[in-house]
């Protein structure tokens, strides 16, 4: 991924960790508790970070929107960090503003780009795998329908190798990516982001 604004330069590895260890209060280790995993993905995925995010994580946020730390993707972990603060971040510090959704095509190339050079197949945690996917489903785009079966493939390979405690949650996000992929091949579009974004919905919306 390249933008303007992006330095080339050897990031400073302390920065996406704090992003990292923010997104995720339930760290690293495979033994965690199942329901407050589940309480950990409802907590990032309803909003319920917003105040923080718009507290700790502006300035890194609107750094990352403006392309001035594509340099964090040249690590695995980094190009994760830098996904959250595009494509998570936004719809916190931004919600019901269409800038909020302004950053999901650079959010997907990274994660596309991951894909492929082998950064999302080295992560460790299967919630870091879940959160680097969320711009397969999250950016509209003519190819949206093939990029959600890529991502409920990967989700299902995550419920697979997850710990058998968590696999109930992961298969719930399969089931997810299904239905969002329903609701493209339907309307082409996220249609809960019409009024934000100024478009008309149509009846069947």
């Amino acid at each position: 991924m390249s933008r303007a604004g992006g330095s080339g330069n050897r990031t400073d590895s302390r920065e996406w960790h704090r992003v990292l260890g923010f997104w995720f209060p339930e760290g690293r280790a495979p033994e965690i508790d199942a329901d407050a995993h589940r309480d950990h993905w409802r907590w990032r995925m309803r909003g319920g970070a917003d105040d923080a995010i718009v507290a700790r994580f502006a300035d890194l946020t609107m750094t990352a929107a403006a392309g001035g730390l594509d340099h964090w993707a040249v690590d695995p972990e980094g190009r994760l960090a830098l996904i959250i603060l595009l494509d998570q971040f936004p719809r916190s510090l931004w919600r019901d503003e269409p800038r909020a959704f302004a950053q999901d095509e650079a959010a997907l190339s990274l994660a596309v780009e991951g894909l492929a050079n082998g950064h999302y197949s080295v992560l460790g945690p299967p919630w870091f795998r879940i959160v680097f996917g969320l711009p397969l489903g999250h950016c509209e785009g003519p190819d949206h329908l093939d990029r959600l079966d890529l991502l409920i493939g990967l989700r299902d390979a995550v419920a697979a190798e997850a710990p058998p405690g968590l696999r109930p949650l992961y298969r719930s996000l399969v089931q997810q990516a299904r239905e969002v992929r329903e609701v493209i091949a339907a309307f082409g579009r996220h249609p809960h982001r019409n009024r934000i974004l100024g478009r008309a919905s149509t009846p069947a919306e």
